[in-house]
């Protein structure tokens, strides 16, 4: 039976089913779990939570009266806490242009990489990981993402085979703020998004150089090896001095799905916490939109598109559906044409609409032939997107085009 109860009223031994209030209030990654740490109960009795539900089938139960409440009616608000935490999202942050921040932001990209290769190496050569160097780094890149998003997450997405694995980690650390930002999140527990970020894949460093860098189909047996690398990171995390448990949980379950599907523990729904199903998705777009040693990389807007193709069993939905608003319906870096026939990028997303972002105009279909590029905010403009276009087959060097 599930129960609501005051936080005074908690002792050890119940079995918390759920914590009520924000996920900002409590430093706890866990939904459900047994009460059997004295320090556990100390931190329960001195956070923001106020009440919390039991479930006295599993547990001990209170001998004052509680309300009592349906599983249902417990999920409701769960649902309805993540609801608002969405639709706080929609409060905008005033910020510069992608133009103004892209200086900073390729000095902090060359910074990161350098920073990620030396602590992911070090690890390498058994040494331990330094998490203490990790902070500082997501602070900037948090600081980054307030002022402009586009620009550091534009350069994070463009990687080369040999680096994927560290700047991988840059990227997935920069969507966790963007996406935590989103939410609602700040303070501590964005920053533990972005660190959980940075250190998701630290398990890969312990994966041997051939199967990792593969570029032909897995065997079986490779395939097992890959997908032990989160547990391996787990081990390593668990005994790094500073890692938190957030850090860990994403490191252990960015591979779970929401259906069970995923691995290494199969865990599914409830069982998922914020922060493991926002990894699940950033860690998914970043290595489907990167270069890799078996393939060329998806384009933003496609890889959107097939993300949610799979939402229903791979991803929380309502993560999916904020990620979407963090990057747009039309990503930075997506090749579009427009309803007068030009061809554009887009490298800036706009705060009216999903469907308007800023575009670099450079060529015309009707004459097929390029003109000096122009950047037009479709919120201002008559014109608008009616397909997204691939650079391959036109044979275009976005990068070049854009100037990230």
């Amino acid at each position: 039976m599930l129960k609501k109860i005051h936080v005074n009223d908690i002792r050890l031994g119940m079995y918390i089913q759920e914590l009520c209030g924000s996920w900002m209030d409590h430093p706890f990654w866990k939904k459900s779990f047994k009460l059997t740490d004295p320090n556990e109960l100390h931190t329960l009795q001195n956070c923001a939570v106020q009440e919390l539900w039991i479930d006295t089938s599993k547990g001990l139960d209170v001998e004052s009266p509680a309300q009592v409440i349906s599983t249902g009616e417990v999920k409701k608000e769960i649902e309805l806490e993540l609801q608002q935490a969405i639709e706080s999202s929609q409060k905008v942050e005033t910020r510069i242009s992608i133009h103004e921040e892209l200086e900073s932001a390729r000095k902090l990209h060359a910074k990161s990489k350098a920073a990620v290769t030396s602590m992911f190496n070090e690890v390498r050569m058994g040494n331990a990981l330094k998490v203490s160097e990790a902070e500082p780094l997501v602070d900037e890149i948090s600081q980054s993402i307030s002022r402009n998003p586009e620009a550091f997450l534009n350069l994070v997405r463009l990687k080369n085979v040999d680096d994927y694995t560290y700047m991988h980690s840059v990227a997935v650390c920069a969507l966790m703020i963007a996406l935590g930002k989103q939410l609602g999140l700040s303070g501590q527990s964005l920053k533990d998004a972005g660190t959980a970020g940075l250190l998701h894949d630290v398990g890969k460093m312990m994966i041997p150089g051939k199967v990792l860098n593969k570029p032909g189909k897995l065997t079986d047996e490779e395939f097992n090896i890959i997908k032990d690398h989160p547990r391996k990171g787990w081990e390593i995390l668990n005994i790094s001095k500073g890692a938190n448990a957030v850090a860990l949980d994403v490191c252990l379950h960015h591979h779970e799905r929401v259906d069970g599907k995923g691995y290494p523990e199969g865990i599914s729904g409830d069982d998922l916490s914020l922060f493991a199903r926002m990894g699940a998705v950033c860690d998914v777009y970043d290595a489907l939109t990167s270069n890799r040693c078996y393939k060329n990389g998806w384009a933003p807007a496609e890889t959107i598109r097939k993300m949610a193709e799979w939402k229903d069993g791979h991803f929380d939905e309502r993560i999916f559906h904020s990620f979407v608003k963090t990057i747009g319906i039309y990503p930075s870096g997506t090749l579009v044409k427009l309803k007068s026939g030009r061809l554009g990028v887009v490298i800036e997303q706009t705060e009216k609409s999903l469907l308007t972002p800023i575009v670099k105009v450079f060529f015309s279909t009707k004459a097929n032939e390029p003109f000096i590029p122009e950047t037009i905010d479709l919120t201002k403009s008559p014109d608008s997107i009616v397909n997204v276009e691939s650079a391959e087959k036109w044979g275009f060097d976005l990068k070049q085009v854009t100037g990230i």
